[in-house]
């Protein structure tokens, strides 16, 4: 494996280069430097950290940032000024600006927040949000509508963002109005200690009132008297309905047909949509009834505060309603979200699919059909799940778009000159993915238009580094590479064990692009590893059941990985009587999920691929599907169509199926 590189590191005014040979020591010193830092030896870090400097290795920038990590809550400004000095425009510089705002923060050193700042260019942690506007705040402006949705989005109790509600609070620049939808989505989303923190910000009174309601909120709404309630009592009724439901939405619908006449109408309604959300997680068939029952007490649809979560599972209620799709709901669920969920491929698929199906009949049913037909037309295309079904829904095939001219010399090389790619591609080749990854996509924004990142991702696949080949190539607009965003590493034996496996390749492909971007070391977070991300567990029962004689340590071996979670896959397959969908949602969520999901109505499959209730699994399946139509045509294999990999519909398994294999892990 070639380490031949030339990287000028700016602050050093130098150019290293050095031959294969000369570079093992130098890589050592970087990965000692890097089990440094995790055992916390600081003394051997700053040793380590000096060598790097000194010899001017290509990754010094990465042992310096580790090292002054270590010890940013006692730094001062001086030494964070020398380090952005020695590393300009780099990733490590601007990462550590983010690290030092969030000292600043905790400090309440504002002169010098207000300094580093405007300098931050990823500008993506909502903590560093959250102070920047308390600091505008502080400067006498007014940020009190900014500030109440950076606060309402935040997703844990981090200093800055509580910080700054409680000084607006404070100033009384945050009432009733910001403080109770910030509330109301804690106890929905299960953060009752957040949403106490919220109410305190009105007063010890709210908070106690709001602390009865959530401990025990049956008991609470049984005993509360009859008649009609202030506001406040009424926010806090909503919380208890709301916590409520999170465990057992038809008792929560029960005592919100008592509550709905005490409430004012905006409450009923997001009581009504909060026990639909809840009871749409649990594919109840209760949902799109409480959906419509939240929009009977809507009286402005453009002042709705419901969540984005619980517009869009409304709208994936109405895809399984008890007496078929309600499409009337559906439209009044997407219409009602904000503009990027509009904008989403699922919802403007099937707003059309809505339009369609209400408009009137005749002519003056014409306009509404043409707004359909335009917003599929908008939608075809080969880059999402969505895409491919409007595409075929207008009668036409997914067909490979002309390939793109080869990356010219002078594109590879300027790629290749590139320090941060190099960067990126060291720390990768050293088992340091992490900080590779990250540093690739930092140095990704610079580069301009569609020819540099087709360099990008080229030099990426040279280095059979696949998930940056993949990425980078799936990051360009108008010139499309097929080959760079579905690569076909190890063709001979993924063909041939589809073929053992009576699968095809495509599908297969899709998967292990989906699983493991072709990382034959990849290990996920719950401990799946390999090409397919098997679980231990899984591989260990599926060596058993084809006879092979298998240890523990032969799951990140790659024929042996391709082997076994080609066979699984199969299997799953065979136990889901050849559907698709099924198969690849028990491939990620385990069989037993995917069974219980499709019991209840019989759905269209890509209603049911859509109101699958795990994020992960929903994004999965249409993401493998999407992928195996392209492989496909890239293979030159038959079967490009998504509709036939979807089959037609999902429903409970039929009585005459052979009883499903519950030994299947």
């Amino acid at each position: 494996m070639s380490r031949v590189l030339s990287v000028c590191l700016l602050a050093l005014s130098a150019c290293w280069a050095a031959p294969a040979w000369a570079q093992p020591a130098a890589d050592k010193a970087v990965l000692d430097a890097r089990d440094a830092l995790r055992s916390n030896d600081r003394n051997r870090l700053t040793t380590l950290r000096e060598q790097a400097l000194r010899q001017q290795h290509p990754l010094a920038s990465w042992v310096d940032y580790w090292e002054l990590g270590t010890r940013l809550k006692d730094a001062q400004q001086p030494e964070l000024d020398a380090f952005y000095a020695r590393w300009p425009g780099s990733y490590v510089e601007d990462r550590l600006r983010n690290d030092w705002l969030l000292v600043l923060g905790q400090r309440r050193d504002w002169d010098n927040f207000r300094r580093e700042h405007p300098r931050f260019r990823m500008a993506d942690d909502r903590e560093v949000d959250c102070y920047a506007l308390l600091v505008r705040h502080l400067d006498g402006q007014n940020v009190t509508e900014a500030a109440a949705s950076a606060w309402l989005a935040q997703r844990r109790d981090d200093d800055g963002c509580t910080l700054m509600a409680r000084t607006l609070a404070e100033a009384g620049r945050f009432g009733p109005e910001q403080v109770w939808p910030v509330v109301r989505l804690a106890v929905e989303n299960n953060r009752p200690r957040a949403a106490l923190a919220a109410a305190a910000m009105l007063g010890a009174p709210v908070e106690r009132r709001l602390r009865d309601a959530l401990d025990n909120p049956a008991q609470w709404l049984a005993r509360h008297p009859r008649s009609a309630v202030q506001e406040r009592d009424g926010e806090a009724a909503l919380a208890a309905l709301l916590r409520l439901a999170n465990t057992d939405p038809e008792a929560a619908a029960g005592l919100a047909a008592e509550w709905e006449e005490r409430l004012v109408p905006s409450q009923s309604a997001y009581a009504w949509a909060g026990i639909g959300r809840q009871a749409a997680l649990k594919l109840a068939p209760t949902a799109a009834a409480a959906y419509n029952r939240a929009w009977a007490h809507v009286r402005s649809e453009h002042r709705m505060d419901w969540p984005a979560e619980t517009l869009v599972w409304g709208a994936r209620a109405a895809l399984r309603a008890e007496r078929g799709p309600d499409w009337a709901l559906l439209l009044r669920q997407v219409q009602a979200m904000r503009p990027a969920e509009q904008a989403d491929p699922a919802w403007v698929y099937w707003k059309a699919r809505a339009l369609q199906a209400t408009a009137a009949k005749g002519e003056k049913g014409d306009a509404t059909r043409a707004e359909a037909q335009r917003q599929l037309q908008a939608l075809a295309g080969p880059h999402s799940f969505y895409g491919l079904l409007a595409l075929e829904d207008l009668g036409g095939r997914f067909a490979p778009p002309p390939a793109p001219a080869p990356v010219s010399d002078a594109e590879r090389n300027a790629a290749r000159a590139t320090p941060g790619l190099q960067r990126a591609l060291q720390l990768i080749e050293l088992g340091l993915r992490s900080e590779g990854v990250r540093e690739w996509n930092f140095t990704l924004r610079d580069l301009e238009g569609d020819r540099a990142l087709l360099a990008a991702a080229q030099q990426a696949c040279a280095r059979e580094v696949w998930d940056r080949c993949i990425n980078t190539s799936e990051r360009t607009r108008s010139e499309i590479d097929l080959g760079q965003r579905y690569p076909t590493p190890f063709r001979a034996d993924v063909t041939a064990q589809a073929q053992a496996a009576g699968l095809d390749a495509a599908t297969i492909y899709g998967l292990v692009r989906q699983e493991s971007r072709f990382i034959t070391d990849a290990r996920s977070g719950v401990g799946a590893s390999g090409l397919m991300q098997l679980m231990p567990a899984t591989a260990r029962w599926t060596a058993k059941k084809l006879g092979l004689d298998y240890k523990p340590t032969m799951i990140n071996d790659r024929d042996v990985n391709l082997r076994l979670g080609t066979a699984y896959l199969k299997l799953l397959t065979d136990d889901f009587n050849g559907a698709q969908p099924l198969a690849i949602a028990g491939y990620n969520a385990g069989p037993g999920r995917p069974r219980r999901w499709r019991e209840g109505p019989v759905l269209e499959t890509a209603a049911w691929v859509e109101n699958i209730p795990f994020n992960e699994t929903r994004d999965y399946v249409k993401k493998v599907l999407a992928n195996a139509v392209h492989y496909a045509a890239v293979l030159g294999e038959p079967g490009t169509s998504l509709k036939a990999r979807l089959g037609a519909t999902v429903g409970p398994r039929p009585p005459q199926a052979a009883a499903p294999n519950k030994d299947l892990p």
